[in-house]
């Protein structure tokens, strides 16, 4: 794996961004194959992965190292040093197949680069993709997203890899856009938090995006958000707000606040973006005419598909769901093999 420091800077993500699926893309092993584009100037990704299939990463705001480590941890992991005995022993050597991956379900989907990526690993011939859609498309159950042809054993040892992340990414991808679809019409966008899976947070942010959802911070270090321990520590909402600003000026700065007196102080001190946490509709709604576009505001805490409306039509600007990447379910995506002759 690569260390961070041999990594590329990877594409700035924005503290407020509207991501947008990437465009799909031809050219390499055949016609139809999406994993080589011939692509000049990639070389200093320092990547395994093809320069085409890097390209559509980059493009979606994702570090191809990244995904290429990940797709080797996975990988690792499912063969712990041995070998896929089951399909060696049933599959010849020189087998080759197609395999298409289908929606069991009606969903969002996200991660079909992830899941080439994954494959590119594995396979040891080179092998022709043929993307049916693009992520951040609505499917249908039974319809054909990706369609692969390579080395049989490969793509059986890289199937449930290739799955595990492409479910769990189009399962956010899908929870994601059920909050978008009810706020439309609305200012108010739906955010996710820092509850992600270590080691895939780049990845389930993505799938939000591809849902229709808005980034909040990447990390603890690209903005400040200061929380009831943070205020607990400073001494007060203000004392709080006072000190990120003067230690890092260039910054936006979101306070988390209970009360609507913490609103008043906080808005006087210049906070960029407040916090309402757990207020109610009403409560939310008395908050934004006191805001009055100040500051944006955000609401997190008792949020649900059903009380989601009623919070976006009171004028704030996002709500914040972690349960968008924490608790997920994935979206059911299977692989199967073409009969021969099909």
């Amino acid at each position: 794996m690569s260390t961070p420091e041999e990594r590329p800077r990877p594409v700035d993500v924005p503290l407020i961004q509207i991501g947008a699926p990437a465009p799909a893309a031809a050219g390499g092993c055949g016609d139809a194959c999406g994993c080589s584009g011939g692509d000049e100037g990639y070389d200093e990704l320092e990547c395994g992965l093809d320069p085409g299939l890097a390209r559509l990463l980059i493009d979606a705001g994702l570090d191809p190292v990244q995904v290429e480590d990940i797709a080797h941890l996975a990988i690792g992991e499912d063969l712990d040093g041995g070998a896929d005995v089951t399909t060696v022993a049933t599959v010849p050597q020189d087998a080759v197949a197609t395999g298409d991956f289908t929606a069991r379900e009606a969903g969002t989907v996200a991660g079909l680069q992830v899941a080439e990526a994954i494959l590119s690993i594995v396979c040891t011939d080179e092998f022709e993709v043929e993307r049916h859609v693009q992520d951040g498309d609505r499917v249908k159950a039974g319809q054909k997203l990706l369609s692969v042809t390579t080395n049989t054993r490969d793509l059986l040892t890289g199937e449930r890899s290739a799955l595990n992340l492409l479910c769990r990414l189009s399962g956010i991808a899908t929870a994601t856009r059920a909050w978008a679809d009810l706020l439309e019409g609305t200012r108010a966008r739906v955010r996710d938090t820092r509850k992600t899976t270590p080691g895939l947070r780049a990845l389930e942010k993505y799938a939000v995006r591809c849902g229709g959802g808005v980034n909040h911070r990447m990390s603890l270090s690209d903005a400040a958000l200061v929380k009831d321990n943070h205020v607990v520590a400073a001494g007060g909402v203000a004392q709080a707000f006072k000190a990120v600003r003067e230690r890092f000026p260039q910054l936006a700065i979101e306070v988390e606040v209970d009360t609507m007196d913490q609103v008043r102080e906080v808005l006087d001190a210049g906070a960029d973006l407040i916090l309402l946490d757990n207020f109610t509709p009403a409560e939310t709604k008395e908050a934004v005419a006191l805001v009055a576009n100040r500051a944006a505001l955000e609401s997190s805490g008792r949020l649900t598909l059903e009380t989601a409306r009623a919070y976006a039509e009171t004028g704030v600007d996002y709500l914040a769901v972690g349960a968008l990447t924490h608790s997920s379910p994935i979206l059911d995506i299977g692989l199967d093999l073409r009969e021969a002759g099909v």
